[in-house]
Parts: structure tokens; C-alpha cells; sequence
């Protein structure tokens, strides 16, 4: 429990959930509305952000400090307030707080506070990061982030793997598309800080092999950084991701690691943030309870790219970028596979190696390699990974292909000369996990503080 001025403050999810019922109750938080009845009481719902539900705080006009303070208790002010549980006999509420005593803290000015009464849109609330976490929609987006950042680290540590710090400037272009920040420090003398170029890190993929290669099993999870000039609805310049990399294990071991992932992170979140998904079914998705229980329930289906193209030019739909081997999948085609042909979770395996990075496995055929995509309906892709190619001369000669500077990566092909061993691994973007659990529709609206092209407001 919390303390102040000697007091010991109970969280209202506690109240809410433990109920101690005509128990006297300590409670702080901020106030999201106030109605003054007839009969000599002010209402006042408050909410201190640890459950979606306000708890209800009938205040009697006749307290010492009512005449002073009442009128003062505009939506936004913060309250501390002391009295007894009791069952409500009002509509929209089990409990209710029959306060004894009060004090604000902090006033709120009702003129200029942002957040009032009526519903905003969520456009309007991302002028405000800083405020909106006050409202239902953004309160629950980051109780249920924080909740699947812990079972993020709970699956991975009950599992052996060992959590890696993968730094945050690098000189390697994971990805090999050049969409970088460049980091621009100098030393006293005008050359470059670090001696060479350097750059915010797309993925902490080649650094982790490193260790996957010494410690067996790892995963970082942090902030990765992109540079692509993208306004759609799926991209930040700032995002989150999770990247585990194995040693002794193939493509297939991979896939049984990404499902059981995935089936962990859809049953807990049912499970632990239930109220929250039940607001975002009722007022974002319908439906979208149903839909995560269906993906936990059906078998994940594992098909070649080449099946897939096969199966999408037959189906003779009117997709907006035509399907041909070699293109990268689109949204549209991977949602006609998991809600239309598979009706289920995919994984798509073995790509052209021309559209997936230099070091993955190249199969036996010399077109394809050894990557894995995993699609899931109403979203589309959620996994990306690939077992990594641990032959020193193929890799080379596909870095050769694609006219890389081989001496930035002498380190990575040191780990193919000193004791290289099959390894795979997958990276999934947090924020777009958190898009498809909650049914929200911008990917700016599930991160604290998002950045993106010419914006930045915190």
C-alpha cells in the first residue's frame, strides 16, 4: 500500500476486487466526473489508473471543507479521500465510498484540461500522450502493455533463455535496407565519435547470434529504430521488438518456439487483462475476444511460398498488387490465407531469397531460404524469422551478392570460423502484438510516446 500524510492508500483495483465492504477505506486518484444531487451529496467517480473501473465517492455537502472544496473538484483534479465501503444502491456500480473526509492535492483548471466528459478522438488524444492515459481506452492499452512485457520475460526465463543488453548504436544494417538514423557526435577534432559511422539499431539480430553461439539459448527485448519515411497506419520511427536466437535449432524447431509463444502471450492476455479486452470487444472490435480464443484453438498450418502464390493466383481475387512468384507478401494476400483459405493461423515458409536478408539459410534449390513468417487473421504478418546460415563460404558469397562491406561484419563472419553451429531465431514487433489484441487500428495509439515522419510531441 501506498502512504500519505499517515495514511495507507488501497488501490481501487484492490477495493474493487477484494471488496471490503463497510471496512473503513483510504483511496487517492483523479477525479473523472462530479454531479451534485438534491439531496445534499456530490457523486465523484475516481480513478487512480489500476483497474478500468472509477470507483464512486459519495461526498454529503455537510463535511467541514464541502463548501470550499466541492465546487473545486472539476475532472482532473487529484483527491484524497477516506470512508466507508458499502454496497451502492445506485445504477452502474456495485461499491461506493461513503466519504468521511477529503483533501485535493492538485487542482485542475476545468477551462483548459483537455480530457472532459465527452468521448474524444483518438487523433485528438495523441496531441496530448502525456494526458490521455487518463481515459479508458489508453489506461487499459498500458496496464495490458505492462502485463505482456512481464510475460514476455516470465516465457523466456521458465524456458532457460538468458535476456541480452544489445546496444543501441551499431555499425550494422541488420536488415540491409539503409533506412537508418545516423548518429552524428564528434569529437573535439571534427572526425566521427566512434571512428566510423554509426547508426540507432533496426535489431539486436546479429549481436544476439553472438551470444547464441556462446550461452545457447537468449533474447533481447528493447527499442529498435527505423528511418523510413512512412506515415501509414503499422509504422514508427521508435518501436519495441523481441528477438530470441537459439543454438541447435533448425527452421522447424523455430516454428514449435514461435506457436508456443504466441499460444502463451493470446491465453494470458485473455486471462489477466479480460476486463480490458471485454471494453475493447464492446467499444473497438466486436467480435475480438472470439477471434483470439479461435487463434488459440486452431492448429497453426505451415506452407511454402510456393503453394501460397500457387493458391492466391487461383483464387482469382481482385488483389490490388497482382501475386507472382517473387513478390513479398501483402497485407491482402495474407489475410485471404488465415481468414479465407486456412481460416487459421499460417506459417509461411521457405521464401525467395531475393526479397529476406543476407544471412539467412539458403536451401538445397539455391532460390529459397530457410525463413518463417507467422500469419494470423484479421492482422497478417505477427513473426518474422529464419534458421541463420552457418556456412562461412555461402554466406559470403551471398554478402558478395549484394555488394556488402564485408570488413564491418568481420566479427559476424568469425562466428562461422570458430565453432559455427546451426541457429535460428524470430523477431516480433511489440507494438504490432499490441494492435492485434486490442483491436485499435494505429499502432500510434498503443506506444507511450509515439515518433513518426515530422512529428513529435513529448
Amino acid at each position: 500500500m501506498l502512504g500519505l500524510f499517515g495514511k495507507s492508500i488501497t488501490p481501487i483495483k484492490e477495493v474493487l476486487e477484494a471488496k471490503p465492504l463497510n471496512k473503513m477505506v483510504t483511496v487517492a486518484g483523479w477525479v473523472r466526473t462530479r454531479r451534485d444531487s438534491k439531496a445534499g451529496v456530490s457523486f465523484v467517480e475516481l480513478s487512480d489508473g489500476s483497474h478500468i473501473r472509477p470507483l464512486q465517492l459519495v461526498i454529503p455537502i455537510t463535511l467541514e471543507n464541502s463548501g470550499r472544496d466541492l465546487p473545486r473538484l472539476h475532472p482532473g483534479t487529484s483527491l484524497l479521500a477516506t470512508g466507508l465501503l458499502i454496497p451502492s444502491i445506485g445504477k452502474g456500480q456495485e461499491l461506493e465510498l461513503q466519504v468521511e473526509e477529503f483533501g485535493i492535492l492538485g487542482p485542475s483548471d476545468p477551462e483548459s484540461y483537455p480530457i472532459q466528459k465527452k468521448r474524444h478522438s483518438f487523433e485528438f488524444l495523441r496531441s496530448y500522450p502525456h494526458l490521455r492515459p487518463r481515459t479508458n481506452t489508453f489506461g487499459s492499452v498500458f496496464r495490458m502493455r505492462s502485463r505482456l512485457f512481464f510475460q514476455i520475460h516470465r516465457f523466456f526465463q521458465e524456458r532457460g533463455f538468458y535476456y541480452i543488453s544489445t546496444p543501441i548504436i551499431t555499425q550494422s544494417d541488420c536488415e540491409g535496407a539503409g533506412e537508418l538514423f545516423r548518429v552524428k557526435g564528434q569529437s573535439e577534432s571534427g572526425e566521427e565519435f566512434f571512428g566510423r559511422p554509426t547508426y540507432l539499431t533496426v535489431s539486436g539480430q546479429l549481436e544476439l547470434e553472438a551470444f547464441a553461439l556462446s550461452l545457447g539459448k537468449v533474447y533481447t527485448f528493447g527499442p529498435t529504430f527505423r528511418a523510413e519515411n512512412s506515415f501509414t497506419t503499422r509504422h514508427l520511427s521508435e518501436f519495441w521488438m523481441v528477438e530470441p536466437e537459439v543454438a541447435f535449432l533448425d527452421l522447424y524447431g523455430l516454428i514449435g518456439l514461435a506457436e508456443e509463444f504466441m499460444r502463451h502471450l493470446l491465453s494470458t492476455t485473455l486471462i489477466e487483462s479480460r476486463e480490458e479486452l471485454e471494453f475493447f470487444d464492446r467499444w473497438v472490435s466486436a467480435g475480438l475476444i472470439k477471434g483470439l480464443e479461435e487463434s488459440i484453438n486452431k492448429e497453426f498450418v505451415i506452407m511454402p511460398y510456393e503453394e501460397v502464390i500457387r493458391v492466391l493466383c487461383e483464387s482469382k481475387e481482385p488483389f490490388q498488387y497482382p501475386v507472382h512468384w517473387g513478390v513479398d507478401l501483402k497485407t491482402e494476400h495474407e489475410r485471404y490465407l488465415t481468414e479465407r483459405y486456412v481460416k487459421g493461423p499460417v506459417f509461411v515458409i521457405d521464401y525467395p531469397k531475393e526479397i529476406k536478408p543476407f544471412y539467412m539459410k539458403l536451401n538445397p534449390d539455391g532460390k529459397t531460404v530457410r525463413a518463417m513468417d507467422l500469419l494470423l487473421p484479421r492482422w497478417g504478418e505477427i513473426i518474422g524469422g529464419s534458421q541463420r546460415e552457418e556456412e562461412l563460404r555461402t554466406l559470403m558469397e551471398r554478402m558478395e551478392e549484394l555488394k556488402m562491406d564485408m570488413d564491418r561484419y568481420w566479427w559476424y563472419l568469425d562466428l562461422r570460423r570458430y565453432g559455427s553451429a546451426p541457429h535460428s531465431g524470430f523477431g516480433l514487433g511489440f507494438e504490432r502484438l499490441l494492435l492485434y489484441l486490442t483491436g485499435l487500428n494505429n499502432i500510434r495509439d498503443v506506444i507511450p510516446y509515439p515518433r513518426t515522419p515530422n512529428t513529435i510531441v513529448v
